[in-house]
């Protein structure tokens, strides 16, 4: 029986959206519409390159790999690879794609010897930078929820160490993983609020440590469930744009402009579940936006792909994509 390599399905996606909305990136809506005319007949550039978000997606895959191959997957045992790929790509003469300010701080503080990685982060950070690249732990299979989820936070705590960021990486990584196995679009925000909510003062020692002390909180749980809140009010934005809002509209102008952690999980999500059938154009739609337009169909494409697998995406498209044998190595790992 064949499968719908859902993994590399969302890898593919994640690239293919990404060098999709890397070229307008920083423009507003009519001057994208001026250089690539309307945008459902968007086409992905000759030359598809991408961005950091795939650069450090693949990192965190390497790191998840290199990890898993040597036992049960626990922090320490992701902490030391995963420290080890973000230091490559940061001193990598290929890390010159207009990289997030947040990853290349803690970048620079990770590579000193010695330093705990609570130092490192940045805890004042909830940019997009965190859950653009966590869809390979919503991708590797045998792990468990709890697993899942601490290293869907850990992951982003090693830059983005926000509450906010933490809780947008570990919603991303679980609607990944629902979608890749086979959950419902229809019922995806109800899932996601619904595990926000189990989860909303839940603060995962083993996996953090104790991060929660480089902010203000009076405790940990007070902590996580700043993060939690915020992901919440955003989902009951997103669940009324999609029953509310158009999609010829600009989907930032319903869920934000994607520069933050909770504001891009949103709005990836909204473009893919406005087009759950038609993952090209959740792509199109997502990087015809004013806001981070890279992350943003990044995302998009990584939710698409999980849900309708490799072969949602045009042979043309994924046959130039930048870093395609990269991609295709992991995704087929975990497919198999």
């Amino acid at each position: 029986m064949t499968t719908k390599r859902a993994a590399t399905g969302s890898l593919l996606g994640l690239a293919l959206g990404d060098a999709l909305g890397f070229p307008t990136e920083f423009n507003d809506v009519p001057s994208i519409l001026a250089k690539c005319g309307p945008w459902r007949e968007m086409e992905l550039p000759g030359r598809a390159f991408v961005s950091d978000d795939t650069q450090m997606t693949l990192a965190l895959g390497r790191a998840l790999r290199t990890a898993m191959g040597r036992g049960h997957l626990a922090p320490k045992r992701l902490e030391r690879p995963l420290r080890e790929e973000f230091v490559d790509w940061y001193q990598s003469p290929e890390n010159n794609r207009a990289p997030g300010r947040t990853c290349l701080t803690a970048c620079e503080l990770l590579k000193e010897e010695g330093r705990l990685w609570q130092d490192a982060s940045q805890v004042g950070s909830k940019g997009c930078g965190a859950n653009m690249r966590v869809a390979p732990i919503g991708l590797a299979p045998g792990l468990s929820p709890e697993q899942r989820s601490g290293a869907a936070q850990l992951q982003s705590a090693l830059t983005h160490g926000h509450p906010t960021a933490l809780a947008a990486s570990d919603l991303t990584a679980h609607a990944v993983w629902l979608l890749a196995q086979g959950t419902d679009p229809t019922g995806l925000v109800g899932r996601l609020r619904s595990y926000a909510l189990d989860r909303r003062t839940h603060y995962d020692h083993t996996w953090l440590g104790d991060l929660w002390t480089r902010s203000q909180d009076p405790g940990p749980e007070h902590f996580i469930a700043r993060g939690w809140d915020e992901c919440l009010a955003i989902l009951d934005r997103l669940r009324d744009a999609v029953r509310t809002v158009s999609p010829e509209t600009d989907p930032c102008l319903a869920t934000g402009e994607g520069w933050i952690a909770e504001e891009a999980l949103a709005t990836g999500l909204l473009c893919f579940l406005w087009f759950p059938a038609d993952p090209v154009l959740a792509l199109r739609r997502a990087a015809c936006t004013a806001g981070d337009s890279d992350s943003i169909a990044c995302l998009a494409g990584a939710f698409a792909g999980a849900w309708l697998g490799a072969d949602a995406w045009p042979e043309a498209w994924a046959e130039r994509i930048e870093y395609r044998a990269d991609l295709l190595e992991l995704g087929t790992l975990w497919d198999a």
